[in-house]
């Protein structure tokens, strides 16, 4: 081992940029969001009429403590690690450092209460934690989400050196770089040995090998270092990088080779020192038991019924505009293979199918799901039907006998199964959906492989709160017209 990683780096980097910004405005605006809820609270209590709480109401005690209430507060959100930079962004962390010290203020104001007599109201200590949590939970909701545009904009970027064979690098800055609301830009990567290459084949810079990492790390300035596998070739290795980088302000981030694995499916149990991580079976079985399947066929009957007069409108559009055939029956693939006739409202001109093939050879189309902007297929009414999704609505009768879900992966053509590899074919191990991970992730908007790869991760994650969130999901992309084609 080179002297680089025996001798400790006292260099302490510049780091993390107006990043350092984002626990302050938390600070800023949980002090603002507690203060509200306290003032808030006496308020209310105060307009209360005195025959619903006939003991008396000090309003004396109620100031003295405010102020202490406050700070106690906040000063608890920051005891619990509620602003530390690592936790914003992503993950229900940084919302269970907010309630979590929240609860733990409460119980600690209502025994001092207790203990020392104080004339404190009930109505006003309730009140404050029952308007103040779910205000804290929002308010860190919303940073977030400005934290995520930011990003996506290319601001609030922390700079990210990794570490490992090439293919782990690639793999890892392929997700880093696929997920720009996490703010990741990767800067170059570090490898075992030093390479004759200067760069990855995913384009990333190589800027030496794992012996030098440390330095690396300080010279170009980076926030974040990540260990991919292969890193190095033993713990104590990894040991004296963290002590290298103790005096930067240089975080160490270990990014095993698993992707694409739901956090509810991923355990960290520490055995003799070592942090095993644990994976829970893919979920796949779990999306075709009954429960889903009766969760299917009530909302399927009831949306069915809410949707009558809607489906009334569409019927009467589609067949006076051409009168051509109000539904359009399309052979897809259903859950082991078997195929059904997919129900929409025609969109399109009646001889479509006959133009496809032009169509093929005029966008250069090689494989996989066909979509393109403006095609000269659809009709007026069609548009607007697309627009809104109205034209898939019919697919609530498909899920009603059981060819399909609301929930699941897209259902695919006979010709697309026709070129799926092994890991494709586990798509076709739950009902198809009517809407799915990769509906609400960009719809049309995406790539085939993208869209693959999400109706991949729906099989193996399946859960019945993310099948809630999808839906959900949904009717903002729908409303939003985002991405529909």
């Amino acid at each position: 081992m080179t002297s680089q990683l025996s001798t400790p780096v006292r260099l302490t980097s510049t780091t993390h940029g107006t990043m350092r910004w984002v626990p302050v405005a938390a600070f800023g605006a949980d002090l603002l969001l507690v203060s509200s809820a306290a003032l808030g609270a006496f308020v209310v209590r105060t307009a209360v009429p005195t025959s619903v709480f006939p003991r008396a109401f000090a309003e004396e005690a109620v100031f003295v403590m405010l102020p202490l209430l406050i700070l106690a507060w906040v000063a608890s959100i920051y005891a619990f690690g509620g602003y530390r930079l690592e936790i914003f962004g992503a993950g229900l962390e940084e919302y269970k450092r907010v309630v979590t010290p929240s609860l733990a203020t409460a119980a600690a104001l209502g025994i001092v209460a207790y203990l020392f007599m104080l004339n404190l109201s009930r109505g006003f200590f309730v009140l404050t934690f029952l308007i103040g949590i779910p205000l804290l939970v929002a308010g860190r909701y919303a940073l977030r989400r400005a934290l995520h545009r930011a990003r996506r904009a290319g601001q609030l970027q922390q700079r990210v050196l990794i570490a490992g064979t090439e293919g782990h690098v690639d793999e890892i800055a392929s997700v880093l770089e696929r997920e720009t609301w996490l703010g990741y830009d990767v800067v170059g990567a570090v490898t075992p040995q030093a390479s004759t290459k200067d760069t990855t084949g995913l384009g990333i810079p190589l800027l030496g090998d794992s012996r030098s990492l440390a330095q690396t790390a300080v010279d170009e300035g980076v926030d974040i270092v990540f260990l991919a596998g292969g890193a190095f070739s033993s713990a104590a290795e990894m040991r004296r990088l963290a002590w290298n980088l103790e005096h930067a302000a240089i975080q160490v981030v270990i990014a095993p080779s698993v992707t694409d694995v739901a956090a509810e499916r991923v355990s960290v149990r520490p055995v003799g020192g070592l942090p095993l991580i644990h994976l829970e079976k893919p979920r796949g079985q779990d999306a075709v038991r009954r429960a889903k399947r009766a969760f299917d066929v009530v909302v399927s009957s009831l949306l069915l019924v809410a949707f009558a007069p809607l489906f009334a409108v569409a019927t009467l559009s589609v067949f006076l505009h051409d009168r051509g055939p109000v539904l359009f029956r399309q052979q897809r693939v259903g859950r082991d293979g078997v195929s059904f006739h997919c129900l929409k409202f025609r969109t399109m001109v009646t001889n479509a199918e006959d133009l496809l093939a032009a169509l093929h050879a005029r966008q250069g189309y090689t494989g996989g799901l066909f979509k393109m902007t403006d095609d000269p297929r659809i009709t007026g009414p069609g548009a607007w039907l697309r627009r809104y999704s109205i034209d898939e609505l019919p697919q609530l009768v498909n899920v009603l006998r059981g060819d399909m879900s609301l929930v699941g992966p897209r259902p695919p053509l006979p010709h697309e199964v026709a070129q799926y590899d092994a890991d494709m074919v586990r798509r076709l191990q739950v009902r198809p959906g009517m809407t799915g991970l990769w509906q609400v992730s960009g719809r049309s908007e995406l790539s085939w492989s993208e869209a693959i790869r999400l109706d991949l991760y729906y099989v193996d994650n399946w859960s019945m709160v993310q099948d809630l969130t999808i839906l959900m999901r949904t009717f903002n992309a729908v409303v939003g017209s985002r991405g529909a084609h």
